[in-house]
């Protein structure tokens, strides 16, 4: 049976009704929608705790602490300060170590009474002992030991923190060879290949002319931040020890070198490894 077309045409009127009803209701009460917002958080303020200072505050800080410290290695990224071992609370006299040590030796137990276990009424009685441990005869350390104990220790604390200030004071090393990528120092590895190149054709060794000895060796030479000449080290010999000779003098005839590049990543100390051809013609490659 359907209905009829008075009653679906009522229940559309009462329906269009309620909606009016509830929409002038909003309208009228001045009721709004809106999306709830988190509660906004406290700012928050990371500051590291150093244990040296280097005296020296660098240009660009990569984290907050209570001194200025410039830091050294040869690690590329910036981590965060850390010491070998934690220092509980400040000390009151340097180098004395912050907390006592106590007698590590057992303190010695009585033995135990013998104890008589009867009942009442009984005719017999029996005595037991009960049978105690055999401690080891360990004397406590006496005051003198005490104190060298405890100096020992002060000379640890000194020791450690004079590594852990030495450590915060190393200088910034970078390390680079034919296959580097960074603009700065490509640039500058290739002025420093072509200066050595040069210099070191023009002061081929005479003993390797005369003897047409040939080979090639990989050199490492370490600069400092002004362009001079920190270590020379021999990675892979050439066979030849004329021709490993003759590498040192060359650098050595070179340097100074401009100094470091001031752009970038600055550095304390810079390490170029190179591969150096004594060709024949009497022609000096570096790669």
């Amino acid at each position: 049976m359907s209905d009829s077309p008075s009653s679906s045409a009522a229940d559309r009127f009462g329906v269009t009704l309620l909606f009016s009803l509830i929409a002038h209701a909003v309208l009228a009460l001045g009721i709004t929608f809106s999306v709830a917002k988190p509660a906004p958080s406290l700012p928050s303020l990371d500051v590291i705790l150093v244990q040296s200072a280097s005296g020296q505050a660098p240009d660009k800080a990569d984290f907050l602490a209570q001194a200025s410290n410039t830091g050294g290695g040869d690690s590329e990224k910036a981590r965060r300060p850390t010491d070998p071992l934690s220092s509980p609370v400040p000390k009151p006299i340097p180098g004395i170590a912050p907390r006592p040590t106590e007698n590590g030796a057992p303190r010695p137990t009585a033995p135990t009474q013998r104890e008589l276990l009867t009942t009442r009424r009984a005719d017999r009685s029996v005595e037991t002992a009960r049978e105690t441990p055999d401690t080891p005869d360990m004397q406590a350390p006496s005051e003198r030991e005490i104190v060298e104990r405890k100096l020992e220790m002060a000379r640890l604390a000194q020791e450690i923190q004079r590594e852990t200030e030495q450590y915060a004071k190393r200088p910034k090393r970078k390390y680079i060879s034919a296959n580097t990528k960074e603009y700065a120092y490509a640039s500058y590895m290739a002025a420093w290949v072509a200066r050595i190149e040069r210099i070191g054709n023009l002061n081929y060794p005479d003993e390797a002319r005369r003897q047409e000895l040939h080979g090639q060796l990989v050199l490492t030479v370490g600069l400092n931040k002004d362009g001079t000449v920190k270590s020379i080290d021999i990675i892979q010999p050439s066979g030849h020890k004329i021709l490993d000779d003759a590498a040192i003098r060359i650098v050595n005839l070179a340097t100074p070198f401009n100094p470091l590049p001031t752009k970038g990543d600055v550095v304390d100390e810079l390490y170029i490894t190179r591969t150096w051809q004594f060709l024949e013609g009497n022609i000096l490659r570096n790669r």
